[in-house]
């Protein structure tokens, strides 16, 4: 096996063909043919980012490779597989390193005729720019062990994610000025993909590796055109807050429109009301189908932030159907759409929230349902019928009785809550119950919770009463949870954090 790390990658290119042909002769005895190797060479580099490495490998048929990785032999860690179909260079970035540290790593070929590993070979990973350093408490309470995985943590200028034991093991190291990126989500073909705000103004998506290298972009100027190329009379202002990547390849994301209305009840005069657009963008950034708001809802109804008016925070494709659900901050709504894969009308299935189409079940307040929500998902294994849903329950203006009576964020008389909340939705029956709660300092922006598959919830306030940062725990789900781990951010505010396997697509640390 060879090893050349020192070499550049012409010569790394010019030894691998004559480790090739020397191979190819070897084998190539008529009495008594040696098994054919299937690892020909392999070299280990430094990235962009020093906390992710690529291994190059070179295979003599086809393959699947992947690389295991950890500070000792014993490894513990691996990629994800990638698969050379004839044979060739396999290059794969490994990620997952915390800082400053020496990993061991070996390839790990698979073919149809066996399997075969490379020889252990080390890389020594790098330290995290002082720009790029998030600054944070980590803590797992005494007795408790945090469940197996990653939290990716988006929205906080520093875009990182964090392992079990509180180590930052990989980052992005956002250049571009502005607000950086709203929302960093692994994509299922193990890139990274997030929304971003750059120091123009202007806003767009951004497909990038895990080294950091961008491998697709998107901008908002440039769809504007592309809707307006297609028909669409919408005036686009800003990509924001959610997107989502669909069966066959395609992104669903949030824009914000606008339009200008007059003698709006309450707004004598003229007022520019902002909406939302949902886009389905097609692999060459093209708009394959268009919601928008305004055509389907009353721009008379706004709870709160009017002229901002339906605030849309969060996406969720059903597979079940091929439509979606959107959270609509400022109407208190999570929404179904008829979207059908792309075929649908558009139209608004039903409004789930107060004052919607549902009936809440088992509560004697309206206080019970949700308020100013974000990050509504489905964590049942059923998409549609009868399903639970978890979402983060800010509760801005949370209507506390039936005389319509709210707390208020501003004063704090009476004052706010938010929770991580859990709810059975039964779209047949149109019935809705809140199975469990955790009451939380009042957030007023932002969060995230997710229920994991032993049922803990890992849940996000992003700007909870009385902090300079935000909060991320994770805590089992019962009546009086126990908090498994905290992670406190200082100065730095988590839009949302998602608990993975891994940094890689179906692989578990």
């Amino acid at each position: 096996m060879l090893s050349l790390s020192k070499l550049s990658a012409r010569t790394l290119l010019l030894s691998l063909i004559v480790a090739t042909i020397l191979c190819t002769l070897a084998c190539g005895g008529a009495t008594d043919p040696a098994p054919a190797k299937l690892l020909l060479g392999s070299v280990i580099t430094s990235t962009s980012n020093p906390l992710v490495a690529q291994y190059r490998v070179v295979v003599s048929t086809t393959a699947q490779v992947s690389v295991q990785f950890g500070p000792t032999t014993s490894y513990g860690l691996q990629t994800a597989a990638k698969t050379s179909a004839s044979g060739g260079t396999v290059d794969i970035l490994v990620a997952g390193m915390k800082a400053n540290t020496t990993y061991h790593m070996r390839a790990v070929a698979t073919s149809a005729t066996g399997q075969e590993y490379d020889s252990d070979q080390t890389f020594q990973t790098g330290s995290i720019p002082a720009a790029y350093a998030p600054q944070y408490d980590y803590t797992v309470t005494p007795g408790q062990q945090p469940t197996a995985g990653v939290q990716l943590v988006s929205g906080t200028g520093k875009e990182f994610a964090v392992d079990t034991a509180g180590n930052v093991i990989w980052y992005y190291a956002y250049q571009d000025g502005g607000g950086g990126p709203w929302l960093t989500k692994l994509m299922p073909n193990g890139d990274i993909l997030m929304i971003l705000v750059r120091s123009d103004g202007t806003s767009g998506l951004r497909e990038i590796d895990l080294a950091g290298n961008t491998v697709r972009e998107l901008l908002v100027n440039d769809l504007q055109q592309y809707l307006q190329q297609a028909g669409y009379a919408i005036k686009l202002a800003i990509l924001d807050h959610d997107v989502v990547v669909l069966p066959n390849g395609h992104w669903l994301v949030i824009g914000t429109d606008t339009r200008v209305y007059t003698d709006l009840v309450g707004y004598p005069g003229d007022t520019t009301v902002q909406g939302n657009v949902i886009i389905d963008v097609d692999q060459n950034n093209r708009p394959a189908w268009v919601w928008d708001a305004f055509d389907h809802l009353d721009v008379n109804r706004h709870p709160m932030e009017f002229p901002d008016w339906t605030h849309a925070n969060a996406l969720y494709y059903t597979p079940s159907d091929g439509d979606f659900l959107l959270s609509l901050r400022h109407q208190d709504w999570v929404l179904k759409i008829d979207y059908r894969n792309g075929n649908g009308s558009g139209d608004v299935l039903w409004r789930l929230g107060y004052q919607g189409d549902f009936t809440l079940q088992n509560e004697t307040t309206p206080a019970e349902w949700f308020y100013a929500q974000h990050d509504a998902n489905i964590l049942s294994t059923n998409t549609t019928g009868d399903f639970q849903m978890t979402l983060f329950d800010n509760g801005n203006y949370r209507v506390l009785d039936d005389g319509g009576n709210t707390c208020n964020p501003d004063s704090g008389s009476p004052a706010c809550y938010s929770t991580a909340a859990v709810f059975d939705v039964n779209e047949t029956n149109r019935t809705a119950q809140r199975l469990w709660s955790y009451q939380l300092p009042f957030s007023f922006w932002g969060g995230s919770s997710q229920v994991l598959a032993n049922s803990n919830v890992v849940e996000s306030a992003t700007a909870p009463l009385g902090l300079d940062g935000s909060t991320v725990q994770e805590v089992t789900q019962q009546a009086s949870p126990t908090v498994i781990w905290t992670l406190q951010l200082h100065a730095l505010s988590s839009y949302r954090v998602e608990h993975l396997g891994s940094l890689y697509p179906g692989v578990q640390w």
